[in-house]
């Protein structure tokens, strides 16, 4: 309701203080989808983004982030959506980190005009990750032959179904240089004069809340709900904002990712595939003890 028409109802009708709309993104970074696996990808979040950022009387937007990274593509997309539409709508950006805002969880949280965090949140991971397995005597053991058929020598390089080649380590690396590098470029420019000179700060380590605080990673130890009321006044209240729901009334998820049941179910080289990003996922959140 605009202030105008607030005016003209009787007092005892009006809801007094800001309202400040919330987005939660919740989940690894990536590019797939689906139901019964929490991720984050730019398909899934810009419409819960730009329904957020299209309330016009709120000052700012909150966005919580409980993201143990992934894509860094995704990651970077998310972030310039985030950017873009506070530029456009005029609104400040509130980013407070739940369990874990790192890598491309961190990345995103950048997009915040200020970072919050819990004292025990952990924050940072400032690196490049790839991450898979190896099946080379897997597929022979269960009686398939995989068939590939190429133009160009290096177009299977990395195959999860053969022997790993050292010129296709190098060249991984060298790509991870090179992303490595986008993201310490856009951490500088977000945080500036705040980050500390701290020799491991870029290294891929992470830290806690509290430490997070002290190189300058983030901006406070505070909890969106009292951060938001010191703000805005005891009468600021949070709005959380919902997916789209389904055809059959079921919210459709800000996430996506593929079926584990169909997974399952698939054959040959696929299925493993799936299962493997799967195990991937997993090992994403358990390195930071989630």
């Amino acid at each position: 309701m605009t202030g105008f028409f607030r005016k003209l109802m009787p007092k005892r009708f009006r809801r007094d203080g800001v309202t400040i709309p919330v987005v939660r993104l919740h989940g690894a970074i990536m590019a797939g989808g689906g139901p019964f696996r929490t991720t984050l990808n730019l398909a899934a979040v810009a419409p819960i983004l730009e329904k957020a950022f299209a309330i016009k009387d709120a000052p700012a937007v909150a966005i919580a982030i409980n993201s143990p990274g992934g894509s860094p593509v995704q990651s970077r997309l998310i972030f310039q959506r985030i950017r873009d539409l506070s530029s456009e709508k005029n609104k400040r950006v509130l980013v407070f980190v739940e369990d874990v805002a790192a890598s491309g969880g961190y990345m995103i949280a950048l997009a915040g005009d200020e970072i919050f965090a819990d004292t025990t949140s952990i924050v940072g991971s400032i690196g490049v990750v790839s991450g898979g397995f190896g099946f080379p005597e897997l597929l022979r053991k269960i009686g398939v032959e995989r068939r590939v058929y190429t133009a160009g020598e290096n177009k299977v390089i990395l195959d999860p179904f053969k022997p790993e080649r050292e010129s296709d380590i190098e060249y991984l690396k060298s790509l991870q240089v090179e992303i490595h590098d986008v993201f310490i470029g856009m951490v500088k420019e977000r945080r500036g004069p705040r980050l500390s000179s701290d020799p491991d700060l870029f290294s891929g380590l992470f830290w806690t809340g509290q430490r997070g605080l002290a190189l300058g990673l983030i901006d406070g130890l505070a909890d969106m709900r009292g951060e938001v009321q010191r703000r805005y006044g005891p009468n600021a209240r949070l709005q959380l904002i919902s997916p789209a729901r389904g055809l059959f009334g079921r919210k459709i998820p800000g996430v996506g990712a593929g079926l584990l049941a169909g997974a399952a179910a698939e054959v040959g080289a696929a299925g493993i595939c799936t299962l493997a990003e799967i195990a991937e996922e997993k090992a994403l959140w358990s390195r930071y003890g989630r």
